[in-house]
């Protein structure tokens, strides 16, 4: 939504601000309208593109499950090539250049890569068919609300919190380590300080992405023993963060189990 009202803008020669503050004067920024758009919302700002309400809903985030938000980006942070209209100018930016999930095009199948110029090779091509599994089920979530016995988005955000690496060696660093390097060994040697993620902003760069992808899938094919087995790599306070984390999806999947097993009865 923020790009087609920013194109409009460049059209009218006003700045996007003023352009989202004609149609929609209550909404504060162009994320949250991004984001956060109702129903009245949508049918005024077709009414005003003369768009369908299909269309301007589909170009909003506002469907997205609350608990995979954090997974979309701000900005721009991969494109496909085949689908990509590099010849539009200001460019349209698509729906998936903001999913910081995907390592495929959700329309074409094709892979992603990242804004700037330089290919990376990912490290992990190993665990491709893996991520791609973690990848649906991310999508599953963000798009459709469905998950399985938890939410893959915060299966991706706790296995970004820290651990500890024993044993301890010469030259240890220990903001290189996160849970899923228990998961994933070859994450440890390639991790860099500038692109460290976090639980709170887990969007990796491309070439990273596969191994939490296919973290999420082999947690999520495990079940939940294999979060508590991930906590003996915690210890001090990030333990008790993890471990409130892993109750909270345990208490959430029992409450789920026994609202299903009541529809059955």
């Amino acid at each position: 939504m923020s790009s087609w009202i920013g194109r409009h803008a460049e059209f009218y020669a006003v700045p996007p601000l003023a352009m989202l503050r004609h149609c929609l004067p209550e909404v504060s920024s162009l994320r949250a309208a991004d984001l956060h758009l109702n129903e009245d919302q949508v049918f005024r700002v077709a009414r005003v593109f003369s768009a369908d309400t299909s269309t301007v809903r589909r170009a909003t985030f506002a469907n997205i499950a609350q608990s995979s938000r954090r997974l979309l980006a701000k900005e721009p942070v991969q494109l496909c090539s085949c689908c990509h209209l590099a010849s539009h100018e200001p460019g349209p930016v698509l729906r998936s250049q903001l999913l910081g999930w995907r390592i495929t095009c959700p329309l074409c199948d094709g892979p992603l890569r990242q804004m700037d110029k330089h290919v990376r090779p990912s490290p992990f091509a190993r665990y491709h068919r893996t991520a791609l599994i973690g990848e649906r089920l991310l999508d599953d979530e963000a798009e459709r609300d469905v998950r399985t016995w938890t939410s893959p988005a915060e299966i991706a955000r706790i296995l970004l919190m820290r651990r500890v690496a024993r044993p301890f060696s010469r030259g240890h660093e220990p903001w290189r380590f996160r849970v899923l390097g228990a998961i994933i060994p070859d994450l440890d040697d390639v991790v860099e300080r500038r692109i460290l993620p976090t639980s709170a902003s887990p969007i990796l760069p491309l070439h990273l992405r596969p191994a939490l992808l296919a973290g999420v899938a082999i947690v999520e094919r495990a079940g939940p023993e294999m979060l508590r087995m991930l906590r003996g790599h915690m210890m001090g306070g990030n333990k008790v963060r993890f471990s409130g984390a892993i109750e909270e999806i345990m208490t959430h999947t029992c409450r789920s189990m026994a609202s299903s097993q009541l529809q059955l009865i």
